[in-house]
């Protein structure tokens, strides 16, 4: 039997963005699984212009560690962009934020503008497991 999967906001949904930023800090050591899915959604955008998002990780949720532990793809228009966060290889982080940074070139404004939002699901153990047995099979 598969559990509920909990869903937590590492940048909520409709935020904007027209300079590099931080996410908040999202507690995961109450996970029971490692492994989580990772949804970035951009809801509007102007032309000519990227953002690249990437994942933090932190022991006690204050100090973060130097180099990213997972980015998503670097985005150039709006739709939703999957990314695998398998923090098995991480055992000390409990803790994790986006980061983010945005360009902008060419003619208009030289402020860039994402509307976009960031979130994490849980994937249960149980899937994992048959992921894993039927991937082998």
């Amino acid at each position: 039997m598969t559990t509920a999967i909990a869903e937590s906001i590492l940048v909520h949904p409709g935020t904007v963005a027209t300079a590099k930023g931080d996410g908040q800090a999202v507690d995961l050591s109450g996970a029971a699984s490692r492994v989580f899915l990772g949804t970035l959604s951009i809801t509007k955008i102007i032309e000519q212009e990227s953002l690249d998002v990437s994942i933090f990780g932190s022991a006690d949720g204050s100090t973060w560690e130097p180099k990213s532990i997972a980015a998503f793809r670097q985005e150039f228009y709006a739709g939703e962009t999957p990314l695998l966060l398998d923090l098995t290889a991480h055992p000390n982080v409990k803790f994790v934020r986006a980061h983010w940074e945005v360009a902008r070139w060419g003619r208009g404004t030289e402020i860039p503008m994402f509307e976009f939002g960031v979130t994490l699901k849980e994937i249960p153990a149980d899937i994992l497991k048959e992921v894993s047995t039927k991937a082998t099979a």
